[in-house]
């Protein structure tokens, strides 16, 4: 049983009071790792692609330091959103385009909370198509609790999440944000042992870590010897 699910049946008044703190003092699990994108953004700052942009707020941020920034999304409420937030940004673009029919190159391609909603595989090696030489993939996704140590860290997350909550918000919310559309939502159904299986066939050298917020994040530069092996 998922530990989160567990916790639910076993210890409702504690998940109730946990809900009500993380309330109190909100954050982003997927926005908290932006700063990490943005750290490792290559040096040619050409074309930038998020993949499954959301409401467009890593997207507005990749459009400040590269030439040309595009986030695609199959969500028409998402785009809207986006396509709003961006205006006035004439080198930022929204598009409906499925990953398979975007063509060019990209110098950096994002991909957050957005992986499990795809087949991995395929997606991966879209990427390889899509990444110019020396260009970087950057993923923040979401694993299905399936080991012992897979449990064990979704447990000490669900104590860490409020602490980092009042760090980042210390003081307390005085009313809940409604968002105008939903985000779309859906249980990961890989492991991280599958998902690090699926990138290292696809993209050898990738490198995957367990992260804080429920999250892992992936890796991957293209270089001159990348392609080996692959065609």
């Amino acid at each position: 049983m998922d530990p989160r699910a567990f916790s639910h049946r076993y210890a409702p008044r504690l998940v109730a009071e946990m809900h009500r703190f993380n309330a109190r003092h909100p954050w982003s699990h997927n926005d908290f790792f932006h700063a990490w994108i943005l750290r490792r953004l290559p040096e040619s700052r050409r074309r930038a692609l998020d993949i499954g942009c959301g409401r467009g707020a890593l997207l507005e941020q990749l459009a400040e330091t590269f030439q040309t920034a595009i986030g695609t999304d199959l969500d028409a409420g998402m785009r809207r959103e986006a396509q709003q937030r961006l205006k006035g940004r004439p080198n930022a673009f929204v598009v409906a385009d499925d990953v398979h029919a975007l063509r060019g190159t990209f110098d950096v391609i994002t991909v957050v909370a957005v992986l499990h909603h795809l087949d991995a595989r395929t997606a991966l090696a879209d990427v390889r198509r899509l990444l110019a030489p020396g260009g970087r993939l950057l993923v923040v996704g979401l694993a299905r609790p399936e080991s012992r140590v897979d449990w064990a860290w979704d447990v000490a997350n669900l104590f860490l999440n409020p602490v980092i909550g009042m760090v980042l918000h210390p003081r307390v919310a005085k009313r809940a944000i409604a968002d105008n559309v939903p985000m779309p939502v859906k249980d990961p159904e890989d492991s991280l042992d599958q998902i690090r299986r699926a990138f290292d066939e696809v993209l050898p050298g990738s490198r995957v870590r367990r992260r804080v917020g429920f999250r892992y994040t992936a890796e991957w530069q293209r270089t001159a010897g990348s392609d080996r092996g692959h065609t």
